[in-house]
């Protein structure tokens, strides 16, 4: 292939995934509405069967507030708003905590605090959410919502001695013992997946409020991720680490390499900032080329690997082909270089063969080594129209 002939190739890829789009947000709006306690249905497996007694996240109810609030921005469909409003009024509604601050873990299927923790991941996606829901309606108390977040997290979880952020409190903001997301992570004060949400609800908030505070906040976040959480030798990203940025795993996320690839340059670029937007052009691409390192003969991208252990965790998940499907796209606008147009195309080819369920809708949490399916959530606490989503407007956005 010619540098001269990329033009349909890429004009074909981003009318697929326009239609791909509208295809996600149908499934959502079909299959997950609960009608009998209000907001949205936090469990359904491959088959698309309901657990009405699954509790809700803060998380899934953000993802599902921003892509449809960004949904509605692109095509200015009213389902798409009303759809985003109702996200945004479980959050109000349920969410919200109006004695300590911030916003609950989780909340039972009826709307009643669950976990009153206050997880940093969490509010970031609402500070996410609320002010794509802003951008998109104009609802101003939205954006105060978002503003208030923000203060929260800059007032109780920024290291001021170390720099960074804390990863979790109690309800009442006091220091906790168990900070981690999930099981699977390790339990460390500062982990590179909270860093990376943090400044992605930063830049975007400050698209909508340009304050200074806050992008010297973005600043500062791009200037840990080049010092602390991207490795100068093999340009993965460290995962875990505690408050003195002492590296405290080998583990390597190659899907999270590949999103930090794109993100980190698009928050440096809303910066303004000349020399983050050059320096991180540079580290875009030697991040893209150290994820490119998981990708499978098959176009897949594999979980995780660990090279202390020199074990490969053997399956692949939804997220990562979305990232990847992003991240070296934007690898091959800012090269030239094709392989990086191949690598994004191979990934939507994987995921159109192995990953999406063109009977029931929706993408599947992802397949083994053999491309059995895994019996994981198809929409959850995790499982949310975020990722696949979002790849399908970035690449439409940038085509």
């Amino acid at each position: 292939m010619t540098a001269t002939d990329t033009t349909p190739v890429v004009a074909a890829y981003s009318r697929e995934l326009s239609g791909e789009l509208s295809s996600i947000l149908d499934f959502w709006m079909k299959n997950t509405m609960d009608d009998k306690n209000g907001g949205f249905l936090a469990s359904l497996d491959n088959d698309n069967i309901a657990n009405p007694a699954a509790p809700k996240g803060v998380v899934m109810t953000s993802r599902i507030l921003w892509t449809f609030s960004a949904a509605y921005t692109r095509d200015k469909q009213p389902s798409y708003l009303a759809v985003a409003s109702r996200a945004y009024k479980y959050i109000v509604d349920h969410f919200i905590d109006r004695r300590y601050g911030g916003v609950y873990w989780s909340v039972d299927s009826k709307g009643t605090m669950l976990d009153g923790r206050k997880q940093i991941y969490g509010l970031a996606f609402c500070i996410y959410g609320l002010t794509e829901y802003y951008k998109g309606s104009g609802e101003k108390i939205a954006l105060h919502l978002a503003k208030d977040l923000f203060d929260h997290i800059e007032k109780n979880s920024f290291d001021k001695k170390n720099g960074g952020y804390l990863e979790a409190f109690t309800q009442g903001w006091k220091l906790i013992d168990d900070l981690r997301l999930s099981e699977k992570d390790d339990n460390e004060k500062k982990t590179m997946n909270t860093h990376l949400h943090i400044i992605e609800a930063y830049a975007n908030l400050y698209s909508a409020w340009p304050d200074k505070k806050l992008l010297e906040s973005i600043k500062h976040l791009l200037d840990v991720f080049e010092q602390n959480f991207i490795d100068p030798h093999t340009y993965h990203l460290h995962l875990f680490m505690d408050e003195y940025w002492n590296v405290k795993s080998s583990l390597v996320s190659y899907g999270h390499d590949i999103e930090a690839a794109w993100l980190l340059l698009q928050c440096a670029e809303v910066s303004g900032n000349a020399n983050y937007i050059s320096r991180f052009k540079e580290l875009s691409t030697r991040i893209a080329d150290a994820a490119a390192e998981g990708l499978d003969n098959d176009g897949g991208l594999w979980y995780e690997y660990d090279p202390g252990k020199d074990h490969l965790i053997k399956e692949k998940h939804s997220w990562p082909q979305a990232e990847a499907m992003i991240g070296f796209l934007n690898t091959y606008q800012l090269t030239g270089n094709e392989k990086y147009l191949h690598y994004s195309l191979n990934s939507w080819e994987f995921v159109k063969k192995y990953i999406k369920d063109n009977n029931k809708g929706e993408w599947f949490w992802g397949v083994h080594a053999d491309y059995s399916l895994m019996q994981k959530e198809k929409a959850g606490f995790w499982k949310c129209p975020y990722h696949n989503a979002r790849a399908c407007m970035e690449i439409y956005n940038r085509v």
